[in-house]
């Protein structure tokens, strides 16, 4: 599956949590990952974020798509990372 994360964590667990996801998926921007990853991992990563985050005060958003070519992206402005994928 292509997932896209975007979290918003108190600012003491942003580099932790950004640490972590930079792991699993490509840093897009501030708070934004995107990236393919298999089911099994996308449980792991969930496991791993959620030692990470206070459930009563951070927040974490999963979009799932079935691929990359499901998705149109359109960029506003300045691209702070662009995503290559490698074969």
């Amino acid at each position: 599956m292509y997932l896209i994360v975007v979290y918003d964590v108190e600012e003491r667990r942003v580099a932790r949590v950004c640490k972590y996801l930079r792991q699993y998926l490509h840093w897009v921007q501030n708070s934004v990952f995107e990236g393919e990853l298999t089911d099994g991992k996308f449980a792991e990563m969930q496991v791993g974020l959620k030692k990470r985050i206070r459930g009563d005060k951070d927040s974490v958003l999963f979009y799932k798509l079935r691929a990359e070519y499901d998705m149109e992206k359109e960029t506003m402005g300045l691209e702070k990372r662009e995503i290559n994928t490698i074969i």
